[in-house]
């Protein structure tokens, strides 16, 4: 059953030029451009690419955290935006339970005057005030849920580890029982065994509270243990999307085949061919004509270089945006 679903999602931003009376558009930065995905109950969606590609700003637009340009975002088939653009507040915090935001820096989200208790009674009070009585009590079972002690709950941000601020920042995600947590980086700035720890959790929660997640990552061995679909972003576009064997395994667009050569192989006497890529990321401002990836593409054809490819899925739903695929 589709619980998420993404369609036509855009985002640009002017580029302004100053002149002597006033400012004027010069040009528009298309940093999300015309991505569509679904995300069913109890499944994880990653968004792989590199950086600058448009995934953290997919990912604030679909929370309108950045308001998008363009598109629709539907939970369980409504339309959320006039939730959240509208004046109604009962039916905005009706959107924000189902939908949480996990963000990559935990010290940076978390109030550094405010206590583990402070940060996770504060979406209680919004949400759920008339159970007021009933806050320690959640409060213990949510730090219980992310693996920290009732003590942990009068400490700060700055007497906490790296891994334990983000068990915080994932127990506030949860405090309000959401359907959907968004996982913008999750483990980025956390060690590596840190890293292991905190995917484990995300994979239990996942079990037992039956989440669905839209996990954002650099690193694609994280995104293969925790991922059901991956979706893979070039320059503002989704290029690739299927289950995450299928784009692991038999990967068809020569951007992904890329990304994936580089991951590191754990044995130092492994044979590994590296796909090293020509050239640099065009600019958003100025988009190459036809697919954005062929001045780097050593499988370009001449349509390439006119015609956009659309996402065309095949009979098992793997899509690709390629008129060359692999």
């Amino acid at each position: 059953m589709t619980l998420l679903q993404v369609e036509h999602l855009s985002k640009n931003y002017p580029v302004m030029r100053r002149g002597v009376f006033r400012q004027r558009q010069c040009a528009e930065v298309r940093a999300v451009d015309d991505v569509s995905f679904a995300i069913g109950t109890h499944e994880t969606l990653s968004l792989v690419g590199e950086s600058g590609c448009g995934k953290t700003t997919t990912a604030r637009s679909i929370l309108h955290l950045t308001p998008p340009s363009g598109g629709a975002i539907r939970l369980r088939g409504a339309d959320i935006g006039p939730a959240l653009t509208g004046d109604d507040r009962a039916a905005l915090l009706g959107v924000r339970r189902r939908l949480q935001y996990v963000f990559q820096d935990p010290m940076l989200a978390l109030n550094p005057r405010w206590t583990a208790a402070d940060t996770l009674r504060e979406p209680l009070r919004i949400h759920m005030p008339e159970r007021r009585a009933e806050f320690p009590a959640r409060i213990e079972t949510l730090l219980r849920q992310v693996g920290l002690e009732p003590r942990h709950a009068n400490r700060y941000p700055h007497e906490l580890s790296g891994g334990q601020r983000q068990r915080i920042g994932i127990a506030r995600a949860l405090a309000v029982e959401p359907d959907l947590l968004i996982c913008d980086e999750p483990v980025s700035s956390l060690d590596i065994s840190v890293r292991a720890q905190i995917l484990n959790l995300l994979a239990a929660l996942q079990d037992r509270l039956g989440l669905s997640y839209l996990y954002i990552s650099h690193d694609l061995s994280s995104v293969r243990f925790i991922s059901t679909h991956v979706a893979v972003m070039y320059l503002g576009r989704i290029v690739e999307i299927g289950t995450v064997d299928a784009v692991f395994d038999r990967p068809r667009h020569h951007y992904t085949r890329a990304l994936l050569s580089a991951i590191p192989v754990p044995d130092p006497d492994a044979a590994q061919t590296r796909i090293v890529l020509q050239g640099e990321v065009p600019s958003a401002m100025s988009r190459p004509a036809g697919c954005a990836f062929h001045p780097r593409c050593a499988a370009a054809l001449p349509i390439c270089r006119q015609v956009v490819p659309p996402l065309v899925p095949d009979a098992g739903g793997h899509a690709v945006a390629c008129h060359n695929p692999a």
